[in-house]
């Protein structure tokens, strides 16, 4: 601290000496140079205090010293000098993500929050504990550790297991198109979580390139040296390692543990593959140390229906529609790749529109003339429902009063025809609210690549830029459009499915719950061992879908179909 003293009555005024640590500094300031300086200094302040007003309260982590204004921690790309000041107050999202990585080497992970809007729930205390619990096993069970080298070896040597191991493994094998692996690989990791497995995921078909290692120090993919891993391709309901068939032939037994079993979820599975949902048969995979998991269904809402996993699944979920939203912004995370196609068609056609809208086109039947239909379809959608203004076909200018309100469409479709109809009606003609409707479309890959890097990497980025829009249209039965709705926490406008041309009044309807659909659920009562239709009746909040009748979907218990 510096005090000031004067030396004499006789010397003059504004001859002071600022003493600091003993020693002596001499001023020599005039009068008039004193209270100029003064002056401007007042000035500068008037000017900061001013620019706070305007633009809100400066930061809890903006350090300021004199004569100089410092940020910290604020390094991600710009979009608005809001955002650009509020990203690091939470960008661990609530305590849902962890600490500790690099942020260069995955910038999405933390810069997401300068495109999303802010999480509408909260995850629970008891989720946030569950997550770092899972991260401590991951550290000691991933691939490489002594203890997962131990129990691959019994992989490797064929023995069964004759005593429980410390670290066991649930495999997910990559299947299906990138949509119904985001799902698959959620639910798998929320059975990891309930069973007390390590989630490792089959490295090929392009996962490396698409998503960032979810886990802090040890990687989540399974070595490419793994003794099976050239198997899982030929895993069916017919593998004699399949937990089916093993039961359709009399081969489990208590006495003798199998070191692996291949779990069949796929929507064509049997009534013996259906018993992983009975908790009996939950029992006794719980000894097996390697579980390898082939699905194309989000079978989440099956796992709710087991009644030893209810407790823990209520303590993790309290609010039940939040499941994949929680898990998918937990697992994840766009590489650096998949994250500037993202960050520069986002700056380029979205950021600056006062509304952004997502419109996401699936289409599984191609009948006659589905084209128009579809077409029609959305038009009447968007304009019915207010998310999108009616063009005035009388009058070449619209003048609107006040400020111009203007919107960003971002359509999403393998096919450019809807596209370009949309962006040509709002070129041609003005809106009758006079507000400004510009249509964009990424890509149009014409039909599905499963498997393709580049094709995978614009589809997983379509999928984050709808995620990112404020209103969103998807297609029923669509896992593209699940995955878009659960990430950016949207209920959307569904448009009814084309089935032989019919044509539905209203063209659709608003999801209840954020929640994907299961499309293909176990109709299996476990204590009768026979099908059963009325397992949709066992809890509340495991109701049927809005876009499909026969399958499940979680909503919260207020959730109204």
């Amino acid at each position: 601290m510096k005090r000031f003293k004067k030396i004499s009555n006789d010397e003059e005024v504004s001859s002071y000496r600022a003493v600091s640590k003993g020693q002596e500094l001499k001023w020599g300031l005039d009068p008039m140079t004193l209270r100029g300086f003064i002056v401007v200094l007042l000035m500068v302040l008037t000017v900061i205090f001013s620019i706070a007003f305007i633009f809100g309260d400066l930061p809890s982590d903006c350090l300021w010293t004199f004569g100089e204004a410092r940020f910290f921690d604020i390094k991600p790309s710009k979009v608005s000098d809001e955002n650009i000041l509020t990203v690091p107050k939470d960008k661990l999202l609530g305590g849902l993500l962890p600490s500790g990585f690099d942020e260069t080497s995955c910038r999405s992970r933390y810069e997401s929050l300068l495109y999303n809007k802010r999480l509408q729930h909260k995850p629970s205390s008891y989720l946030i504990s569950a997550l770092r619990r899972y991260e401590a096993l991951h550290k000691q069970c991933g691939p490489y550790t002594e203890l997962y080298n131990r129990t691959v070896d019994l992989i490797k040597s064929g023995e069964y297991s004759s005593a429980s191991s410390v670290c066991n493994y649930v495999v997910w094998i990559s299947f299906s198109g990138l949509g119904n692996r985001i799902l698959t690989l959620t639910s798998a990791f929320l059975y990891a979580l309930l069973t007390n497995r390590v989630l490792l995921v089959d490295p090929r078909v392009n996962l490396p390139d698409l998503f960032c290692e979810p886990f802090p120090e040890v990687s989540w993919l399974l070595p490419p040296d793994f003794p099976i891993i050239d198997k899982f391709s030929s895993f069916n309901q017919k593998s004699q390692h399949s937990y089916g068939y093993m039961v359709r032939n009399n081969v489990i037994g208590n006495s003798r543990i199998p070191s692996f079993l291949y779990l069949h979820l796929n929507h064509d599975f049997d009534e013996q593959d259906k018993l992983f949902f009975c908790d009996t048969d939950q029992t006794f995979l719980q000894k097996v140390p390697w579980l390898f998991v082939k699905s194309n269904t989000y079978y989440v809402p099956a796992l709710f229906l087991i009644p030893s996993f209810e407790k823990e699944l209520n303590n993790l979920f309290p609010e039940k529609e939040t499941v994949f939203q929680f898990l998918g912004k937990y697992l994840f995370h766009p590489t650096n790749s998949v994250w500037g196609l993202i960050t520069r068609y986002y700056q380029a056609y979205l950021a600056q529109a006062d509304e952004k809208i997502g419109i996401q086109i699936r289409v599984f039947d191609f009948g006659v003339g589905y084209l128009k239909f579809v077409l029609d379809q959305i038009l009447d959608c968007t304009t019915k429902e207010n998310l999108l203004p009616p063009v005035n076909l009388n009058e070449p200018i619209v003048n609107s009063s006040g400020k111009t309100k203007t919107t960003s469409v971002l359509v999403t479709s393998l096919n450019s025809r809807y596209f370009e109809e949309i962006r040509n009606i709002y070129w041609e003609n003005p809106t009758v609210t006079g507000e400004i409707v510009s249509v964009f479309q990424p890509s149009h890959e014409e039909r599905q690549q499963t498997e393709k890097l580049m094709h995978d990497r614009k589809a997983w980025a379509e999928m984050y830029l709808l995620s990112l829009t404020d209103k969103l249209v998807t297609s029923a039965w669509s896992t593209f459009g699940y995955v878009a709705q659960g990430l950016g926490g949207l209920k959307p406008w569904i448009l009814y499915k084309f089935e032989n041309g019919t044509i539905h009044n209203p063209p659709c309807f608003r999801a209840v719950s954020l929640e994907p659909c299961y499309h293909s659920p176990p109709y299996y009562d476990c204590k009768k061992k026979k099908r059963s239709y009325n397992a949709v009746n066992i809890v509340p909040h495991v109701k049927h879908c809005e876009d499909n009748s026969w399958g499940f979907k979680l909503f919260d218990r207020n959730g109204e179909l």
